[in-house]
């Protein structure tokens, strides 16, 4: 055999070879990413489904899916809906509401257990359940409406770049990050916060059972203590997530200790066991949060 017949099959081998070994290797980082309906029981009871929202609120089909599920599920007595939310989109927001407000009016009791927060749009959501359950240090309320506009004139300007902008209305490109705000933009902007701001308020006073102007007065953004909002209305109770897997259990007339159902991964890629089962959908969320964020939310701003 021919030196050069010998060296062409060597590196062909290695190259297969490690093509081989790279394909299994991305298929073990990045398998299952997205494969959350195996359902997980615990206990022999009758049965509670859990629901969990966390993060920030992007879109609404996920948590909709789970509620329209276990809702139309005659074996699932009672669903608690465990919040830990900033907040997000308002669409979102109500979207979720509106399906945790009719798996409720069918009859089937949901209660909320917040966790660290529960604010703006985690409120919103809420709002929806049975009964809402805090614990005493839980951020709440945040009951307003947020939109931020970057500005990336001032920039350009320094580097010499300038942007045309052709447009067949007045308010067409009211927003743009290539000039600034007029007066008339800024009203315009304010009026749609308004009137999300108004559909918020009347949610709180309609499933709290609160008069207006109770509602008009902390209804300005401000968050609350899992305490302050128990007295204030916003929630019912005080408790732990597991005072709200009883309280559930009550609700729903299960006797003795549920069972409890959820969803979650039918496996961990090797990228879940070395650096955390969230961080991949952490890094898949990362244009969501940057680019596709909504320009209407219910959120509370955090600090980095």
């Amino acid at each position: 055999m021919k030196n050069s017949t010998k060296w062409f099959l060597i590196i062909t081998g290695i190259l297969l070879f490690v093509g081989f070994w790279m394909s299994v290797f991305f298929y073990l980082v990045f398998r299952n990413l997205s494969d959350r309906d195996e359902e997980v029981v615990s206990g022999y009871g009758d049965k509670i489904a859990v629901v969990e929202l966390s993060g920030i609120i992007l879109n609404s089909e996920d948590i909709v899916r789970q509620f329209k599920k276990y809702g139309d599920d005659h074996s699932i007595r009672g669903i608690l809906f465990r919040v830990d939310s900033p907040g997000g989109g308002v669409v979102a927001s109500q979207e979720i509401y509106e399906e945790v407000r009719k798996v409720r009016e069918d009859g089937k009791p949901v209660v909320v257990s917040m966790g660290a927060l529960g604010a703006s749009g985690g409120y919103y959501v809420s709002c929806g359940a049975s009964k809402i359950v805090a614990n005493r240090g839980t951020l709440t309320g945040s009951i307003g409406v947020i939109s931020q506009f970057m500005r990336f004139d001032p920039l350009l300007n320094k580097v010499g770049i300038e942007s045309n902008t052709i447009k067949s209305g007045k308010y067409k490109d009211a927003g743009s990050p290539f000039r600034e705000m007029t007066g008339d933009d800024r009203a315009y902007f304010q009026n749609l916060m308004d009137e999300v701001h108004r559909q918020f308020i009347s949610v709180v006073e309609q499933e709290r059972k609160l008069g207006h102007d109770s509602v008009i007065s902390f209804a300005d953004g401000r968050v609350f203590t899992g305490e302050e909002a128990r007295q204030m209305g916003l929630v019912d109770t005080i408790g732990t997530y597991e005072d709200a897997i009883a309280i559930t259990a009550s609700l729903a007339k299960i006797k003795g200790e549920p069972s409890i159902v959820r969803e979650h991964k039918r496996g961990l890629s090797l990228f879940d066991r070395v650096f955390g089962e969230t961080k991949v959908q952490e890094l898949l969320d990362l244009k969501e949060n940057l680019l596709n964020r909504p320009l209407l939310q219910y959120r509370m701003p955090q600090a980095f």
